[in-house]
């Protein structure tokens, strides 16, 4: 009986701590899933050709959009690295099923920069198509608008920034339908999640090790990987076993008596 109760009192500390980690107002860099819910297609940019331009005169189609900014040391070139690889595979029309747009939420960056970012990581798209990949720089009062109605949490590091990486879907409506997670992402669920997004489907996502599993260290400018979040997940898990495991065997016991 004591080891059972011992038992339950570690599972209820560890998901005790578990919801203080988790909790969404406590998260500083990461992604805060904000399905469903409309972002303001009213707020302006300069495209790389230093055009203004406004979300809602853009997207009129499945949109994949990104954050970034392009003197990252780390993961953004890898991430439009995965984006242009996966477009380069996917058997749907880059301008006509849907459209890129990544914004950069560096206030520092120019269309000049975004030009040069833009002819870099185009190279496996096909020429015409490469115009519906629109690269957006703009003002620090309309970045926080849109990080803040995506949920894409990021934080200063001296001249770098934390941040996570990933994709959202948006709909022609301005929807939030789907978010990806990681540096590279698989034809079929970039497909999927495009066509769910032309429905204004609204789906949640499954893979969240990226966001979960790693952190930004400012020292080595990467991301390592969070060993007590693991390592937490797992005695949770072990817990919850052996605790389901001594009811069982003292059930059995007092049918036995």
């Amino acid at each position: 009986m004591k080891k059972n109760i011992l038992t339950f009192l570690l599972i209820l500390t560890a998901l005790n701590l578990s919801s203080q980690e988790f909790n969404p107002d406590d998260i500083e860099v990461g992604f805060v899933e904000k399905l469903g819910e409309t972002i303001p297609l009213d707020l302006q940019f300069l495209n790389e050709n230093n055009d203004t331009v406004t979300l809602r005169e853009l997207i009129d189609k499945p949109t994949v959009l990104s954050f970034v900014y392009f003197d990252c040391p780390g993961l953004c070139s890898p991430l439009m690295d995965g984006i242009s690889d996966v477009v380069s595979n996917l058997d749907m029309k880059l301008g006509e099923d849907y459209q890129l747009i990544t914004i950069s939420f560096n206030t520092t960056d120019t269309p000049e920069k975004a030009r040069t970012k833009k002819e870099n990581f185009v190279q496996q798209i096909k020429g015409e198509d490469r115009k519906h990949w629109i690269y957006l720089t703009g003002w620090q009062e309309n970045i926080t608008a849109i990080t803040d109605a995506l949920g894409f949490r990021y934080k200063p590091q001296g001249v770098d920034f934390a941040h996570p990486s990933g994709i959202m879907l948006i709909s022609p409506s301005g929807k939030i339908t789907r978010y990806l997670y990681g540096l590279t992402f698989l034809p079929f669920d970039l497909k999927m999640a495009i066509i769910e997004s032309g429905k204004e489907i609204s789906r949640p996502t499954i893979n969240k090790v990226l966001e979960y599993c790693f952190s930004y260290d400012p020292a080595s400018r990467t991301y390592t990987l969070q060993i007590t979040r693991i390592v937490g997940s797992f005695i949770i898990f072990f817990a919850v076993v052996i605790f389901i495991y001594l009811i069982i065997r003292g059930r059995r016991k007092n049918v036995k008596k």
